[in-house]
C-alpha cells in the first residue's frame, strides 16, 4: 500500500465546505467534516462521473496512436486499477500496516471499472500492459490473485517493491521500474495512476491522472 496512506485528509484539492462561493479560506476544516466530504464524493456518483471522463478522452488519446509489438501502457494499482474504498471505510480511513496486509490477502479490492474497461480497450488494441505497485513483495501473489479475479486477466508483469526499494520515494522508485521496463525493449506509450508520483519521471508518455482525495504520496 502507498507509505503515506495515513495522512488522508491531509489536502482535499478541490473538495470545500460550506458554500464558498469559490474563495480561498484559511480555515482549517475539522477531520471528521473532511470524512463526510469524501464518503458524499463517492456517494453521489461524482467520484464516477470524474472517472468517466478522464478515461473517455484517454481513449480518444490512444486511438490517434498505434500499437506495435513492444507498446505498453503502466498501471498504478491501488486507488487506479483496484479501489480499497471498502477498507477506507471499514476503519473509518485509518491505516497500520497489519490490518493493510489481513486485507491485501483476502484480495478484496474490486476493479473500478472505468479503469477495468479502458484495460480492456487497450488490450483490444493490441497494447500490451503492465502494473507497477507500491505493495511490497510479501503481497505479489494476493495481488496478482485480486487482478485476474477482478478481470484484469492478461499482463506481462505486475512489479512490487523490494526491500531495498522502501526507503526510496514512490517517484523514484517507479520512474526506475519504467526505466528498466525501457531497457528490455518496451515502449511505454502512457501511464496511469491516482498518484502525481505514479506518472512523473522519465518514461511516461501519455499521463493519466485519476482523482484521489485521501491521501497523497510522493
Amino acid at each position: 500500500m502507498k507509505r503515506l496512506f495515513s495522512l488522508y485528509f491531509i489536502i482535499i484539492l478541490t473538495i470545500t465546505v460550506g458554500s464558498g462561493c469559490g474563495s480561498k479560506s484559511n480555515k482549517i476544516i475539522n477531520l471528521a467534516l473532511v470524512k463526510e466530504q469524501i464518503k458524499d464524493y463517492h456517494k453521489s456518483g461524482k467520484y464516477d462521473a470524474v472517472l468517466k471522463k478522464i478515461i473517455s478522452k484517454a481513449e480518444i488519446e490512444f486511438s490517434k496512436i498505434t500499437s506495435t509489438k513492444n507498446s505498453l501502457v503502466v498501471f498504478d494499482i491501488d486507488e487506479t486499477s483496484l479501489s480499497n474504498y471498502e477498507f477506507a471505510l471499514e476503519y473509518d480511513f485509518g491505516y497500520n500496516e497489519e490490518i493493510w496486509t489481513k486485507w491485501v490477502i483476502k484480495k478484496k479490492a474490486t476493479a473500478i471499472k472505468e479503469v477495468r474497461e479502458f484495460y480492456k480497450f487497450l488490450i483490444a488494441k493490441g497494447f500490451k500492459t503492465a502494473f507497477i505497485t507500491g505493495r511490497n513483495t510479501s503481497h505479489y501473489e494476493a495481488t496478482i490473485e485480486n487482478l485476474i479475479n477482478q478481470g484484469y486477466t492478461k499482463f506481462d508483469t505486475v512489479i512490487t517493491r523490494k526491500m531495498n526499494d522502501l526507503k526510496t520515494t514512490a517517484l523514484e522508485y517507479k520512474s526506475n521500474e519504467r526505466k528498466l521496463l525501457e531497457e528490455k525493449g518496451y515502449e511505454i506509450v502512457g501511464t496511469i495512476g491516482d498518484q502525481f508520483s505514479d506518472l512523473r519521471g522519465s518514461y511516461h508518455g501519455i499521463q493519466i491522472k485519476l482523482p484521489n482525495y485521501q491521501y497523497i504520496v510522493k
